[in-house]
């Protein structure tokens, strides 16, 4: 199961869309999310504050500001 994590920011509008569009895949795909507060940690907040909302599969950061959702179906998709 791929490990899908959010980076994001509170009152941050993208920041929601992103969150929203994801719950509504969890219905058809099987992933895990895990949601991060950037500006709970200095460093996250350094490196993606001009970024968020940013998605990263498995580690690797797949899209920022919108989510690429072709990239992530073409992820989720059973081999």
């Amino acid at each position: 199961m791929r490990t899908l994590t959010l980076y994001h920011r509170e009152g941050c509008g993208l920041c929601e869309q992103m969150l929203a569009e994801l719950s509504a895949l969890k219905s058809r795909y099987t992933f895990a999310l895990e949601v991060v507060d950037i500006d709970e940690d200095p460093d996250l907040r350094a490196r993606f504050s001009a970024k968020v909302p940013v998605l990263a599969v498995d580690g690797d950061i797949l899209c920022c500001h919108f989510l690429d959702r072709k990239a992530l179906l073409d992820l989720l998709a059973p081999a």
